[in-house]
């Protein structure tokens, strides 16, 4: 995540907005579960309306939407999805790269993550004013990092003080050479906002919007990002990245709670691992680690776009041709073939640290392309969308046992195997015991009875404008579009989930929490004070 990425609201903070005592814990733990691998899609998707069933102001005609998408492929492969709307004179661009935490090797936990922090680092055209002179400068400075790790390893201080410091003196040297973030520089002189990157467990996302004049110069950018980066400034921002674990879970109850849930959850699947990556990776990770991940999956069959404005297909097609069409066709990138194994028993981790007590609880689900997929966002929104919702109403309203109670399906991502997790912060006076006890019984009713037509069709209702509402906004769009066709095979599935939400019914409901919300499938996180 690069510096400046601002993350959006959860379900936690939409639904505790208007509770201002609570709105920082909310925010807090939303930050830590997103940076666990929530990504930006999936939470405007999630993000619905605080109570009742409002819909959205804005409710796009899907069947003139879907007319207007094209779909194309070039012949290295690389997937192109443009949505023309010319509502307004912008447009807005996505690249995913098809790879996220759940990829990275062994030992190199957080390169997904570094990679998208080095990609705004420029190219030997971009970022540089000498590159030919800057170059072996880089490279030296790649040669003292290894010297200096085997003398650390042999225990050889003196070495390693004496490398240091003649490390130190290239890359001072080095940095003569850099133009401070050159790349945003361009794009805000172009009338360029939003741009950003994230990553999750599945994905890297890089974004923004210009006017929709400016698509030859994104084209040009963003071709020239990925056919040549230089990752420049490398040990720089391997500070920056440390310092942000640090933030936000060497510094955070809640974020080390996460760490060990996770942890405790997945027994062999890569979701158990952070996207940030453990601090022993962070620092022993070399140049050459980041470019052998990159030119592993950032191969154009391992890319898709979205654009979504006031463009003509024709024309982002024929650009594309220009730009991208330069990228050389390369192998696919090799698919996870991890799988995590049936959970037998409870599972529970319990963490005594100075701080309030917290209650997790997860209970393993199928992925974002199971035919049941809508009926898992149901039961989510029915026990945790709003003020109305079942979590708020008993726990934190009617006994006032927590000050914050939510869940979602799709954690810590979606295109694999993930947890159905639900989360509260218990009151003052309470016991993280009551409120596991409060959660068991809502969860038990979803099994044993079965939901009103009225609840259900109020749940409907929110749960179609939130998706409404993601596809409102020319980001939203394009984030969805994108998400679907990678994780589900075709970008129509996004449409075609509002006709799955509509056929869910309250037999569904029974049937998948009977087969979801066993014992043996939880698992348990207290986080308690010391």
């Amino acid at each position: 995540m690069t510096p400046q990425f601002q993350k959006p609201e959860s379900p936690v903070s939409e639904a505790l907005k208007d509770d201002r005592p609570n709105r920082f814990i909310a925010s807090l733990l939303a930050a830590v579960l997103l940076w666990w691998g929530i990504s930006p899609e999936m939470a405007i998707a999630r993000t619905n309306p605080a109570s009742g069933s409002q819909a959205v102001s804005v409710q796009p005609s899907l069947d003139r939407v879907i007319k207007q998408v094209t779909e194309f492929k070039l012949d290295n492969g690389m997937t192109f999805i443009v949505l023309e709307r010319p509502r307004s004179p912008v447009a807005s661009f996505l690249i995913q790269a098809d790879v996220g935490g759940a990829n990275e090797p062994d030992g190199q936990t957080g390169v997904a993550h570094y990679l998208e922090h080095l990609a705004f680092k420029g190219t030997p055209k971009i970022g540089t004013t000498d590159y030919k002179a800057e170059k072996p400068l880089l490279e030296k400075q790649d040669q003292l990092f290894e010297q200096m790790q085997a003398a650390k390893a042999s225990g050889k201080t003196e070495e390693v003080a004496a490398l240091k410091a003649e490390f130190d003196k290239v890359e001072a040297e080095a940095s003569q050479f850099v133009k401070q973030n050159e790349f945003g520089k361009i794009v805000e002189q172009a009338g360029g906002v939003g741009l950003n990157a994230a990553t999750s467990t599945d994905a890297t996302m890089y974004f923004y919007s210009l006017p929709a004049n400016k698509l030859e110069l994104w084209m040009s950018l963003e071709s020239e990002r990925f056919l040549e980066p230089v990752f420049r400034e490398f040990y720089k921002e391997k500070q920056v990245i440390l310092e942000e674990r640090r933030l936000r879970t060497e510094n955070s109850a809640i974020g080390q709670m996460v760490e060990v849930f996770a942890d405790k959850a997945f027994s062999v699947h890569p979701y158990r691992r952070p996207v940030i990556g453990s601090t022993e990776d962070i620092r022993n990770l070399t140049r050459s680690n980041v470019q052998k991940f990159f030119d592993t999956y950032y191969v154009p069959s391992n890319l898709t776009v979205g654009v979504v404005g006031d463009v003509k297909a024709a024309e982002v097609k024929r650009l594309a041709q220009i730009y991208f069409g330069r990228y050389k066709a390369k192998p696919a990138p090799p698919k996870l073939q991890i799988v995590e194994p049936p959970q037998t028993q409870t599972k529970e981790v319990t963490l005594k640290l100075k701080t309030q007590p917290w209650y997790l609880e997860g209970y393993h689900k199928p992925a974002m392309n199971h035919p049941d997929n809508a009926v898992y966002e149901i039961i989510g929104s029915l026990l945790s969308n709003g003020r109305t919702s079942r979590l708020y109403k008993s726990l934190v309203v009617e006994k006032q046992l927590a000050l914050a109670a939510q869940g979602f399906s799709g954690y810590p991502g979606e295109k694999y195997p993930n947890l159905m997790l639900f989360y509260a912060q218990t009151a003052p006076g309470r016991t993280v015991d009551e409120v596991a006890s409060a959660l068991s019984q809502e969860i038990d009713r979803l099994k044993t009875e079965p939901v009103s037509d009225a609840e259900l069709e109020r749940v409907k209702t929110q749960a179609r404008a939130g998706l409404l509402r993601s596809l409102n906004s020319n980001t939203g769009m394009a984030f969805s579009l994108v998400d679907y066709q990678v994780k589900t095979g075709s970008w129509q599935n996004l449409f075609k989930e509002l006709d799955a939400i509509a056929a869910v019914a309250p037999a569904d409901i029974q049937r998948v929490s009977q087969a979801t919300f066993r014992p043996e499938n939880r698992t348990v996180g207290k986080l308690l004070p010391l």
